[in-house]
């Protein structure tokens, strides 16, 4: 910024590296590098107030309504006093601000108490290469030494950057650094070197900006409000123009009653204008967005108190923890979802296995546990129930000692010992569940050191020399050790994905695996190797490892020409299990013409797999287009290759006018969002993803999963919602336009960053199908309603200036325009915004398309609006023109004229209460005490308080502010009058009555359908759907999903973890047919990311539906009534 030509900010120049040096806080402070703070909230003491309401006159009706106290302070034009604007006001925006301001101190609180404690970590189940970093660790001890690295980024996968350390130089990478929510195993604490801190974070570069979130209903008021004051104009200039010709012409006619102080007509009717916008205002009372308030509010608390919403497992609840994005729930068209730990409970479980051709399987039905009392070593968590796999351990079949052996040795996992249990710290759940399966068969892992691995086999302990660890990564899908047996022997393990150790088997046999069963599955091999081979291939495995240039491919070569000529041992299957009513929720939103997305940072085939197992991807489905190119040309033409595909056979069976239809799955892996999320060819890819009804995006980073969340609301202009429970899904839980957080196991900075939180997955259909569509329902119906009401209670002033001179002059008593919208029609209508609801819960989530009107704005929008205003422009009509004609020239039961101004008036407001509460009564679907309360409690307040401030005592006391003395007790006394407000009743709400009853028998709704069947049933709880058995073909496709990551084989041979010596304890199992002289003492604790017991033949919670059906049926089986 320049003044007077001098520079008054210094601009920050851009940052190419970084330098820092250990151990020197001077040099490092004379870079100005960010600090530790990281501010996650809005405001500050300093900046809240205009921040504040900075946001709230973005409402167009807040700065609308402070234009009219402005002109309400001016005596020339104002004829109602200034405070019936500025208190109700000032109330709103104080209502609004100390709301805001507890919303944003809570979010702070909580956040400055997770980053202080340091038992939540934000991904504790990740390893270093997946979890988001608050401060990045050197995990180097240097007391002197200078670090220069690459600027901070946002970039997860890639870290480069050079250590100079007593004139050496050594390059960093990305298994250098520590990122936030890594656990440190074999160590309580390490060295490390700050290299980024506080907004510099890649945590916080991936987390993005805070957006102040507005609901589409919202944003269509802003616009509606717009339109409304256009018309307001537009009536008060013709009612100016009006004044101005009735003043030419007929002003000196009464100029001897009214006496003239400014002759100027102009001038006048410039005045009277302004007076007219004041009059008319009440076409968007201040109450309406006190009323909006009120509603989500009381919506909000439903799903807080929703008990079919809690979690017992957890002992967590729902919570809406925005109250201003209720009814957007209703329209939700995508669905972002994240996978472990959204749709999966992060627990893998020895499911089935295959060896030597023989399946076992743990879901045999009428099978007992497996007892694993023989084994005292044995995880007391892990269940398995095909005792035939035990018998076989025990009678030492050489295959089946051979399967477990495998899985003992080939790992990279660390045993250690807590309080005397083996507790394993595994990389990634799947490997902790092979391992704990094998513990439990008799083959224990104890120990590892860089050289060995130590294990008890059937009780006898065995050390394996480690020769070399031939470590996974996303190409080889494999990963392989070589041992020396304590006989000498050596051999080379193998396990990895099906379809790369089919390939390197030496009969090219095929062991039967579950792939086509939706589980993470292995194949299991081995092979003896030669000494003298292997030392000649160690020697050249070391050359290579060393070499400077080509390593890896030198690696990779040695690693092809020795995985060859394998023997097949078996198969494994990891269920990882996903969380209950996953599939049932899915399916329901579907039906609910919800898109769901799935947006994970796993690899392919654990995405692919949970697609399957959750009914996302389905065996009947014709193509899984995978796109996966490296160049951007390449992703173009894959892109264009699906769009092709789709288009072909949408016109095969338009020609060939097929009765099914086909469903497509589309896979993207997030190598190819560097391209897709271009400028150039994001609409491509956007339009293929559109095109298929299943959209997996795997690999993916914390920013892409934002891009895309923004990438459609962008362009399909459609209402988006994240779901996830980690803090890699922070970022697309801030972009999407509602952000749901889930609080599993992976910390709670998701749920912090979120717009609602609960516990499970399932959840998210009565969120949607009932809280979201109910609150929809009932903002649209009270908007039509709240709207209609106002207008026709202005629109009656319009038509009153043509009969008054265009003086501005009210029609209604000014104590009644002071309470109409504050006493006589707020309570039912806040009655119909909090308890309306047009089906039950059950029949909701019964058919899940009543949801579809909500994605489509059916109940309110533009074309909504116009049909509400021209009713009540009808309404307005009859309200003004009957109650005329009907007191015209007319004369009461003793003789006296009634056809006086005040007589006139108190009909016309009467018909008015009388008629909206008719209207709102006929738009009410469910009738509750609380809104029978509400409506026939206003039409009495009504009466009283009109009798009360026309009596004769408050006309003594103040005869100026009460001159409708007796008006009330000398009309509604007569016949005619009451007859008069039936006919207005009837008249305004019969076009309505007419137009629903021809709608319902011509072209009737979903909901109409719906309630006719509700009707039918009698309000019976709706019968138990009938869910087809999914039956999985046995189509082949690769089911490996080992979720490993690279880099721990080089880390277990690198002698640089830290080794706790092994207590001495007897260890082992005794089986059947072995001396029992071997006897060891004490249990293990084993391996469970969750520290819960896993067991997959528990009961699972009942969803909602069955939580509905079972008490419903419960309450008629009692009244003598068999549910259906």
């Amino acid at each position: 910024m320049s003044f007077f030509g001098l520079d008054c900010v210094k601009k920050k120049e851009k940052e190419t590296e970084r330098k820092i040096r250990a151990n020197d806080r001077e040099h490092n402070l004379s870079f100005k590098y960010a600090t530790n703070a990281i501010k996650t909230s809005k405001y500050n003491v300093l900046t809240f107030l205009p921040l504040n309401l900075f946001e709230q006159f973005q409402r167009i009706a807040n700065a609308y309504f402070l234009c009219l106290l402005v002109l309400q302070v001016i005596p020339a034009i104002s004829s109602l006093s200034w405070f019936t604007t500025v208190v109700p006001l000032a109330l709103v925006l104080s209502i609004t601000a100390v709301k805001d301001a507890i919303d944003d101190l809570a979010d702070l609180l909580l956040l400055s108490t997770l980053c202080l404690s340091s038992s939540h970590p934000l991904s504790p189940s990740l390893a270093v290469s997946f979890t988001l970093a608050l401060c990045f660790c050197l995990s180097l001890c240097c007391p002197l030494g200078e670090v220069c690295c690459e600027p901070p980024n946002n970039r997860l996968d890639r870290f480069v950057g050079t250590l100079v350390w007593r004139g050496q130089k050594h390059p960093l990478d990305n298994h250098c650094v520590l990122l936030r929510g890594c656990t440190l195993r074999n160590t309580d604490w390490c060295f490390g070197l700050v290299l980024f801190a506080g907004p510099e974070t890649k945590l916080m570069q991936n987390c993005g900006k805070s957006s102040f979130k507005r609901t589409s209903i919202d944003r269509l008021m802003n616009v509606l409000v717009l339109f409304i004051f256009g018309f307001l104009v537009f009536m008060c200039i013709i009612l100016a123009v009006g004044h101005g010709i009735w003043e030419h012409y007929e002003g000196t006619k009464v100029m001897a009653f009214v006496p003239q102080q400014n002759e100027d007509t102009a001038f006048s009717s410039f005045l009277t204008f302004w007076s007219y916008i004041i009059i008319l205002n009440t076409v968007v009372p201040i109450s309406l967005y006190v009323s909006m308030e009120v509603i989500r509010l009381g919506n909000s608390y439903y799903i807080n108190w929703d008990r079919l919403m809690f979690h017992t497992g957890s002992g967590t609840a729902a919570e809406a923890r925005t109250t201003t994005l209720n009814e957007e729930l209703g329209q939700i068209r995508y669905v972002f979802s994240d996978k472990t730990g959204t749709l999966t409970q992060n627990i893998m479980c020895f499911h089935k296995c295959s060896i030597n051709g023989k399946a076992y399987e743990d879901s045999v039905i009428d099978m007992m546990m497996v007892d694993f009392s023989f084994n005292s070593l044995a995880d007391p968590r892990f269940q398995f129930y095909d005792n035939n796999l035990l018998e076989a351990v025990k009678l030492e079949t050489l295959e089946v000692h051979s399967f477990f052996r495998l899985l003992a040795i080939c790992h990279t996992v660390m045993a250690e010992e807590k309080n005397n249990d083996l507790v394993y710290q595994a990389q990634s759940p799947d490997e902790g569940a092979l391992v704990t399966a094998a513990r439990n068969f008799g083959f224990v892992f104890r120990l590892r050191t860089p050289e060995s691995v130590c294990v008890v086999e059937m009780g006898v302990p065995r050390t394996y020399e480690l020769l070399a660890i031939l470590d996974f990564n996303n190409v080889r899908k494999r990963m392989s050790v070589i041992v020396r047996s304590p006989e000498g022997k050596l051999a080379l393990y193998c396990k990895g994905a099906d379809t790369i150790i089919y390939k390197r088997l030496h009969d090219r046999a095929e062991e039967s695996i579950f792939a086509g069963e939706g589980l993470r599955t292995l194949v299991l091999a081995y092979k003896d190797l030669d000494e003298e081979y292997f030392s000649e291939w160690k020697q050249r495995h070391h050359q290579a490892s060393t070499a400077l240039e080509g390593r890896e491919d030198k690696l990779n070569q040695l690693y092809e020409e020795i995985e060859k000529d394998l023997l097949l041992i078996g198969a494994t299957a990891i269920e990882d299990k996903l969380q209950d009513g996953v599939s049932q929720t899915i399916e329901q939103l579907a039906k609910a013409d919800i898109k769901i997305w799935v947006l994970t940072g796993d690899k392919q085939e654990t995405a692919e797999n949970i697609g399957y197992s959750c009914n996302l991807l389905r065996e009947e489905m014709d193509d899984i287009f995978i796109v996966a190119a490296d160049s951007p040309e390449e992703v173009r033409q894959e892109l264009r290759c699906v769009e092709w595909c789709e288009a072909y056979e949408r016109d095969v069976q338009v020609t060939e006018r097929w009765h099914g239809t086909e469903i497509k799955g589309l896979l993207i892996l997030g190598i190819i969002f560097a391209y897709a999320l271009e400028g150039s060819m994001e609409l491509e890819f956007l339009r293929t993803a559109c095109m298929c009804k299943t959209v997996i995006c795997c690999r993916v980073t914390p920013m892409q999963k934002a891009q895309v969340v923004e990438l459609v609301k962008k362009y399909k202009q459609a209402v988006t919602l994240a779901i996830g429970d980690g803090a890699n899904d922070v970022s697309m839980i801030k972009a999407a336009h509602i952000g749901v957080g889930i609080s599993g196991q992976e910390g709670m900075q998701a749920v912090l960053s979120s717009d609602f939180s609960f516990a499970q997955f399932r959840y998210l259909q009565r969120l949607l199908l009932v809280h979201g569509r109910w609150s929809y329902l009932r903002m649209c119906k009270f908007l039509r309603y709240f709207f209609y009401k106002n207008f026709t209670f202005t629109f009656v002033h319009f038509w009153f200036a043509f009969f008054c001179g265009f003086s501005a002059q009210t029609v209604y008593d000014e104590t009644f325009i002071a309470l109409y919208n504050l006493m006589y029609t707020a309570l039912p209508v806040l009655g119909m915004g909090l308890f309306d609801q047009d089906v039950s819960d059950g029949w909701s989530l019964e058919y899940p398309q009543l949801y579809e009107p909500g994605q489509r704005s059916l109940y309110f929008s533009k074309g909504a609006f116009i049909k509400c205003a021209l009713h009540s422009c009808y309404s307005s009509l009859v309200l003004f023109f009957v109650p005329y004609a009907a007191v015209r020239d007319s004369v009461s039961t003793d003789g006296h004229d009634i056809a006086d101004h005040q007589s006139f008036a108190l009909l016309t407001q009467t018909c008015l209460t009388v008629t909206v509460c008719v209207q709102l009564g006929l738009d009410l679907s469910y009738w509750t005490a609380v809104n029978h309360l509400f409506v026939w409690g206003s039409l009495g307040m009504y009466f009283l308080v009109t009798f009360t401030m026309q009596s004769d005592g408050l006309h003594r006391l103040y005869a100026s502010s009460f001159p409708f003395v007796g008006t009330a007790r000398n009309s509604l006394d007569q016949v005619t009058v009451w007859l008069t407000v039936l006919l207005t009743a009837v008249l305004c709400v019969l076009p309505v009555v007419v137009h629903r009853f021809l709608f319902m028998q011509l072209n009737p709704t979903i909901n109409d359908k719906v309630r006719l069947k509700v009707h039918q049933m009698k309000a019976q709880p709706p019968p138990p759907r009938r869910r087809a058995r999914i039956r999985r073909s046995s189509t082949r496709r690769s089911g490996y999903a080992f979720s490993h990551a690279y880099g721990y084989g080089d880390l277990v041979t690198s002698k640089r973890f830290l080794r706790r010596p092994v207590p001495s304890r007897s260890a082992g199992s005794t089986p059947a047919g072995r001396s029992a002289a071997f006897r060891p003492a004490g249990r293990s604790a084993g391996y469970s990311p969750s520290g819960q017991e896993q067991n997959p033949k528990q009961a699972t919670e009942p969803t909602e539906l069955q939580r509905y059906r079972a008490v419903h049926d419960a309450t008629f089986c009692r009244q003598g009534v068999a549910p259906e």
